[in-house]
């Protein structure tokens, strides 16, 4: 009687891959999905098509975890990015196969755009407890009087993540975003939209909250258009919208005054400038009277 081990075939095990919304991974409340191919045409996987109640869910969930995120310090926020990036370290080999699948590259190129993309990540969570020193500060002013200017996070933020770099353009663009104290919604790339959806993955158990960041796949037309128009979106990144589609929700935008970043050529590998963050920002300025003290006039 042989003592080797009988060979079994195993059944292929296909990954399901869903939505990322207020800390769940909900499949569409529509049902629908659409294939999602490599540049060659070869099928890899089913993605869940996104619906209007998939975006306003997602703008509820992140409406829920603003305050929380936002009143968060500003170093304890860049310790649960650099957890992600750990996180993302761990997982490097699978986001190496899904960045080289969704944008036809090499092993070796692909394994270069995931290594920029973890350092881009961790480079933000650098920011997070620096950004206020750089963009805020104290005012002169002539009065017995002094002013301090700081930022504060917009709120609520649409993100159209750009169509062709499904990885390092996407967080890119996210990063930035909820490293000043925003929560995001993002409207992956619609034709490369797994590593985005893996990335929901990553923030799960990354302690980040649950609605921080929400993950939609689907058409970036149909889903982007709600989330323009939404009152309770404070401001959108159109940086996957093509010219036409911008330039309509640029206008969709406008009805509860939206900040808008336009689309505009980026370079991802370059080393990013602090525009991102600050394009999400609003300053506050808090007046402080000094007054004065005896006949001397001397101030405090």
């Amino acid at each position: 009687m042989s003592d080797k081990p009988e060979k079994t075939e195993r059944l292929s095990v296909f990954k399901t891959y869903k939505l990322y919304v207020g800390g769940k991974f909900p499949r569409s409340e529509s049902g629908r999905v659409y294939e999602v191919t490599d540049p060659k045409g070869n099928w890899l996987a089913n993605a869940p098509l996104s619906s209007r109640k998939d975006a306003r869910d997602a703008v509820v969930a992140a409406r829920k975890a603003f305050p929380a995120w936002s009143g968060a310090t500003a170093y304890n926020r860049g310790q649960i990015l650099y957890r992600v990036a750990e996180m993302l370290e761990g997982r490097r080999e699978q986001f190496v196969r899904e960045v080289a699948d969704a944008e036809g590259l090499s092993k070796s190129k692909a394994a270069a755009v995931v290594d920029a993309t973890i350092d881009r990540w961790v480079w933000y969570a650098g920011w997070t407890d620096k950004i206020a020193q750089v963009v805020g500060g104290a005012n002169p002013v002539a009065g017995p009087y002094f002013n301090l200017s700081s930022p504060e996070p917009t709120g609520v933020v649409a993100v159209v993540a750009p169509q062709e770099s499904s990885f390092l353009g996407l967080v890119s663009v996210v990063a930035p975003v909820i490293a000043t104290g925003n929560t995001a919604v993002v409207v992956a790339s619609e034709r490369s939209p797994l590593p985005a959806l893996s990335l929901g993955e990553v923030l799960a158990t990354s302690d980040v909250p649950g609605g921080t960041v929400n993950v939609l796949s689907g058409r970036t037309a149909e889903i982007a258009a709600p989330l323009a128009a939404h009152q309770d979106v404070n401001a959108i990144d159109l940086a996957g919208a093509d010219e036409v589609l911008a330039k309509e929700l640029e206008i969709a935008a406008a009805d509860n005054l939206k900040r808008v970043l336009r689309p505009q050529p980026v370079d991802y590998l370059a080393t990013p400038g602090l525009d991102r963050m600050t394009a999400f920002l609003e300053t506050k300025t808090v007046w402080h009277p000094t007054g004065s003290l005896g006949a001397s006039g001397s101030s405090y």
